[in-house]
């Protein structure tokens, strides 16, 4: 429990503190986003976790025990994980500037908590890992965080794990 109890501090804390010391024009080493790009990508992902951008499931019913076994385990999502319900191409950024995006993504941050709050056993449907509760959601957005943090070159400590 202490250790969901850390990506709780690191996504409401630390995510966006970090993501604000990273140049606006950051080199990725995979993937098309830059790094605006990435940090809205970032704002619609915890958009669906806080509920305000509900989707329907799109992984078979069978496959969702696999799928929510990956969640929880500490196995990192890979380079290039493909995502069906993203265009090819990245959609162009919708803020102003990159301070903006990391604006919205922490106020979206802020919601997920709040809408959870006092309810950690409600779930709100990931299209990929069917329905997930606040701790499952925290475990996600931690891994999709690192995910995209590699993508630009941010190592993540054992510590942070």
């Amino acid at each position: 429990m202490q250790q969901i109890e850390q990506k709780k501090r690191f996504l409401k804390e630390e995510y966006v503190r970090l993501l604000r010391q990273l140049p606006a024009d950051s080199a990725r080493r995979w993937g098309k986003m830059n790094l605006q790009q990435m940090v809205e990508h970032m704002s619609a992902s915890v958009r669906v976790a806080n509920g305000r951008d509900p989707h329907q499931l799109v992984t078979p019913a069978e496959n969702i025990p696999k799928m929510q076994a990956f969640l929880m385990s500490e196995k990192q999502f890979r380079e290039n994980t493909s995502n069906v319900l993203m265009p090819e191409e990245p959609v162009p950024a919708r803020q102003p500037d990159i301070a903006a995006a990391l604006d919205e993504l922490q106020e979206e941050i802020d919601e997920l908590f709040s809408a959870f709050q006092d309810q950690e056993d409600k779930t709100v449907t990931n299209p990929f890992f069917g329905n997930l509760n606040f701790n499952m959601w925290v475990q996600l957005l931690h891994k999709h965080a690192w995910h995209h943090l590699r993508q630009f070159g941010v190592e993540q400590p054992v510590s942070a794990s």
